[in-house]
């Protein structure tokens, strides 16, 4: 087997100390401060993350989704109810997902138990999206085999011409809702030392840990 060898993080000596007694009791009050120094500092799609779900027998699977709003309630990706994440979630609703933010050394983990969002707000989101990624939305049968790229095509334009400018959202696309049990924080320190703080929900009261990294 050949081996890899990767230089690591260089674990800024600048950057603010991750500590478990200064950070926020609150850990969506800390991920917020987190993410908007993502945003800020220009971080590579800092909406990314990895969404990691299992079927009915344990079987894994993980993808890319985009978070699309965050607050106290949970964590918010959009997608076809059929596709594979979607079946999954549906047999065993526990998953986790990871932000992962390199340009400024950070990662957050998070597991937790999803639900749908309501309707009204699947609704707003799916009509806020371009035209043709509602259209993709109707006509795709997501995860599903499909015979060749020309199938693809002609199911997408057969289904914009019966849209037409302003299509509804279909009952099998919708919003998903990550309300959290865990949260890691984890930021690189030199020598592989690195800090990471971990958030566990117990009673009702987030308890916050220090883990060895």
């Amino acid at each position: 087997m050949s081996e890899i060898s990767t230089p690591g993080y260089s674990g800024n000596p600048v950057r603010p100390i991750l500590d478990e007694h200064s950070v926020s009791d609150d850990p969506v009050a800390q991920f917020s401060a987190w993410f908007k120094e993502a945003l800020v500092t220009g971080v590579t799609d800092p909406e990314a993350m990895f969404l990691a779900s299992a079927d009915n027998n344990g079987i894994p699977s993980g993808r890319i989704v985009f978070l699309r709003g965050f607050d106290p309630n949970g964590f918010v990706f959009f997608t076809n109810y059929n596709s594979r994440k979607g079946r999954e979630i549906g047999t065993n609703p526990f998953v986790a997902v990871v932000f992962h933010w390199k340009e400024i050394e950070r990662q957050v983990r998070i597991t937790g138990k999803v639900q749908k969002t309501s309707e009204s707000e699947s609704d707003e989101y799916f009509s806020s999206r371009p035209l043709d990624s509602r259209i993709s939305a109707i006509a795709s049968n997501q995860s599903r085999v499909v015979p060749d790229r020309k199938t693809l095509d002609d199911r997408f334009n057969e289904v914009k011409l019966q849209e037409g400018e302003t299509p509804l959202r279909p009952v099998h696309w919708g919003g998903f809702r990550i309300v959290p049990s865990t949260f890691e924080f984890w930021q690189s320190r030199p020598n592989r030392l690195h800090d990471r703080i971990q958030y566990i929900l117990k009673e009702g009261k987030w308890i916050v840990e220090r883990l060895y990294p």
